[in-house]
């Protein structure tokens, strides 16, 4: 467990920087490698979450610490990749403290949250008995929403309460009970593979190409750009050209680029498609 002391605790101070970095980057690897044995559980999840969102359900993520803010990163980072709509993905972060242990906050936000049966909602904690989080998943179920326990604690109350647990055992950390540390950074991997493998899923990427990237700044307009001329082989000013008729939508004017399609007949296509840019170039079925 997290908060149990690590072997070589007693040593830690009398070793050289360099030698201090090489056991972190050790464990790490270590606590990463442990995510391989729990793919099926995450596979899981990523398709039952996969499930309610086609159907029109929302994610949300309850945590606290540590874990809520590994949660709102995830969460924050989805819209811009994904293109997703506000509210799609949510993250509900007690902040630290006495908050970690505040059912009765957890329970009310997740009211407030308007649950209902068709969504998805992914509780994390390192320790899998966080209060906050426990009292939200409780209301969760009682919603009839999809429960995911993330954990690193096996056999957790946590990961009980859950429809599908995902509990990776980390071990103890470099520093006892730092749970930002290997904890955090398994959680955080496991965060990456729900929302990446929920959004793959739901047609949000294109052979591995972030084709729904909101184009907001001139870093991602140059990205859209380069992503629409390296799926097409266009030349530079057709990629300029679909892009502007396609509002900056790079997954928009690869179809009309590859379909020969004006924008709105491409617009309706891919609609007609669930937003899924290979079932509208007729590359899967629908």
């Amino acid at each position: 467990m997290s908060e149990s002391v690590h072997p070589r605790a007693d040593d830690l101070g009398r070793l050289s920087t360099g030698e201090l970095l090489a056991v972190m980057q050790a464990e790490d690897r270590a606590a990463v490698e442990a995510v391989r044995e729990h793919l099926d559980r995450v596979a899981e999840a990523v398709d039952a979450i996969a499930a309610r969102l086609r159907a029109g359900g929302h994610l949300h993520y309850f945590g606290a610490g540590t874990s809520g803010r590994l949660a709102a990163l995830d969460a924050a980072e989805c819209a811009p990749t994904f293109g997703l709509e506000p509210g799609v993905v949510v993250a509900h972060d007690a902040g630290d403290g006495e908050a970690e242990d505040d059912r009765r906050r957890g329970a009310e936000e997740a009211r407030a949250a308007g649950l209902r049966e068709g969504d998805a909602v992914v509780g994390i904690s390192a320790s899998g008995r966080t209060g906050y989080v426990l009292a939200a998943v409780a209301e969760a179920r009682a919603a009839g929403s999809l429960v995911v326990g993330l954990s690193c604690a096996p056999g957790s109350s946590l990961g009980a309460a859950a429809d599908i647990a995902v509990e990776v055992e980390t071990g103890p950390e470099v520093i006892a009970g730092s749970t930002r540390l290997k904890a955090g950074t398994v959680q955080k991997v496991v965060l990456n593979m729900l929302s990446t493998g929920v959004f793959t899923r739901l047609g949000h990427t294109y052979r591995g190409r972030m084709v729904d990237v909101v184009a907001s700044n001139e870093k991602l307009r140059a990205r859209a750009a380069g992503i629409v001329a390296d799926l097409t082989g266009a030349p530079g000013a057709d990629v300029r050209r679909a892009l502007a008729e396609s509002g900056g939508s790079a997954k928009l004017a690869v179809l009309m680029l590859r379909s020969g399609l004006a924008a709105g007949e491409a617009r309706s296509r891919l609609f007609s498609a669930g937003g899924d840019l290979a079932a509208a170039l007729g590359e899967v079925a629908q």
